[in-house]
């Protein structure tokens, strides 16, 4: 399953994909959400792009975005607080 949501947070399963030409989700892979981040994964910069992405994306805080697993690995775990953009998303992709 590439989400599991919780009272107030949810959890997405995700494969990222460094050095694209920009951030976009691409849709579903392997039960997993696919997502393209422009920076490279050299000292975690791919990471703090993904945050700022999601957090754009959903409108959050770039802070409570939070890595549960993978912080080092291409597919992770990453755990964000549920909202009304959030939840249409996971609709969306549903």
């Amino acid at each position: 399953m590439w989400v599991e949501i919780k009272e107030d947070y949810a959890i997405f399963s995700i494969k990222a994909v460094p050095n694209s030409s920009k951030n976009l989700v691409s849709g579903l892979l392997d039960e997993s959400l696919k997502i393209k981040i422009k920076a490279p994964a050299v000292e975690g910069a791919a990471n703090k792009e993904l945050v700022k992405f999601l957090s754009k994306m959903f409108k959050v805080a770039k802070s409570d975005i939070t890595f549960v697993n993978g912080a080092t690995s291409k597919r992770k775990l990453i755990k964000v607080p549920l909202n009304e953009k959030v939840e249409n998303f996971i609709k969306e992709l549903s």
